[in-house]
Parts: structure tokens; sequence; C-alpha cells
């Protein structure tokens, strides 16, 4: 009985490996008015499904606009702490939860949640002339990447953050870690689409500033996948590695620094 029961968690775990990509949360469990920043709703209804997201607007006279595509895990509420130090830095945020996450309708799926990204920049990109900055972090960072690459407006910057290079690879990775799904690491990584790896696209931003940012103490994404993009990136490009858990970069104020010193004399100067 026992095996039958470990049997059928393989079978589940692995029938579902790309639905583990996601992990939402609807409820807000906070806004960056507790953390005294001002703030309005923002809402994408020119598609489907509606998208809900955050607009921060910058302190004074506004540099760029950074557009900021979180994790796989929960919503913006647990998120906005990576980015609500940007408007006092003279930067616009724009935050948005993709399908099924927060407020945002619908329930994530890949093709989808990489729409979202497009939509969001579209948005942007339709309010008016600031330059525009994409930071995505984690899976974030990988369909942030994948959707600019592909993109005939590119950005005017990219930042990633602990970006996941390729989706079968991480399947694989994650599957090793246990001695129970390590004899199948094989089989999650042929289960997970590989039609939006970040890795295949990631030369065709040539001319985009690029940063490139991970920690060796990653315990979620391996840095080797930053490697691999960094390796894959074209002119102009930048790499730090940071230090601390998964995407706890700017909780550090010398990452922030890097952050700032990119946009300010590679980054926004070109353009």
């Amino acid at each position: 009985m026992a095996k039958s029961l470990v049997l059928l968690g393989l079978c589940l775990w692995l029938s579902g490996c790309a639905a583990l990509l996601f992990h939402p949360m609807k409820k807000l469990v906070a806004t960056p008015a507790d953390a005294g920043v001002a703030y309005e709703d923002v809402w994408l209804a020119d598609g489907d499904p509606r998208l809900h997201g955050w607009w921060l607007p910058a302190q004074g006279e506004a540099r760029a606009t950074v557009y900021f595509l979180h994790g796989n895990a929960e919503n913006i509420s647990t998120h906005m702490h990576s980015v609500l130090w940007l408007p006092e830095q003279g930067y616009n945020v724009f935050l948005l939860d993709y399908r099924g996450y927060g407020r945002s309708e619908g329930a994530p799926e890949l093709p989808g949640v990489i729409e979202d990204v497009r939509r969001g920049y579209h948005w942007l990109r339709a309010r008016g002339e600031l330059p525009v900055v994409v930071l995505g972090q984690s899976i974030g960072g990988a369909v942030a990447g994948y959707a600019m690459a592909t993109e005939a407006d590119k950005p005017d910057a990219l930042v990633l953050d602990a970006a996941v290079a390729s989706f079968p690879r991480i399947a694989r990775e994650v599957a090793q870690r246990q001695w129970l799904t390590w004899p199948f690491a094989g089989l999650a990584a042929a289960l997970m689409p590989a039609d939006y790896d970040l890795d295949a696209v990631i030369g065709q931003l040539a001319g985009v500033p690029q940063l490139y940012l991970h920690s060796p103490d990653d315990g979620v994404i391996p840095p080797g996948h930053t490697q691999t993009l960094y390796a894959l990136a074209a002119e102009p490009k930048q790499r730090h590695s940071t230090h601390g858990p998964h995407i706890a970069t700017f909780a550090f104020p010398a990452y922030r620094g890097v952050l700032l010193d990119f946009l300010e004399t590679l980054a926004l100067p070109v353009k």
C-alpha cells in the first residue's frame, strides 16, 4: 500500500511539473502605503484576463520607469520591498501581478504569463516617452527576459536577478535534490515546456544594456543559470555576484547602489 502511494505521488508530481512553476496567492497582505510609499491601483482591461498592478510615482522628476516582474510565489504585496525604495531615487515603478496572482483574474500558465508581461510593457510604452527598465526576479526574470527578447520594441534596459535560464534545466536540478525524485530528473525535465527558455533567445537583446545579479548562496535557482545567460548575452552587459538568500538582493544597500550605478552610467545615458 505504501509503495502504491509513493508511486501515485510521483506520477502526480511528474504530471504536474509545469504547474509547479506557479504558486499564486490571492490575498494582498500589504500595500505600498503601509510602508509610507504613494501608489495607485492599475487595471489592465484591454484583454483577457483583467490584470492588476500598482503604479508608484517617482518623488520629484522621474528619470525612468522600472517595470517589476516578481517571482513565482505569492503576489506583488510580498515582493514589493524589492522596489519600494526606487521612487525616492527618482524612478517610477510599475508592479504587475500575473494572471491568477493577487487581484488579477484567470489562472497562471507559462504562455499566458509571458503575454501578461507583454501587456504590461505595452501599457507602459503607451503612457509616454520615459525610458522603461525591465526588472525581473527568479521566474519573473525568465518570463520578462523572454518577452523582451522577442519584443520588437526593446526596453531601454533589462535587469535580471537570479533568473531561470531554462525550465527543463531547473526541473532536472530540483528533482535531483531529493533521493526520491532523483531517478526521475530526466523525465521531469522532459515534461517541462522548453519553448520559452530564456537561454535560447537572450542573444536577441543586443544593444540593450543588461545587468545580471545572482547570489552564490541562492538555494532556489543555482547561480549557473545566470552564468549561462551572461555568457550568451550580447553587449552591453554587466554581472555582479551578490550575497544572501534567493532574491534578497535589494535588501542590501550595496546592491541597490549597483543597480543605481548601472542605470546612471550604462543604461540610461546611452539612449
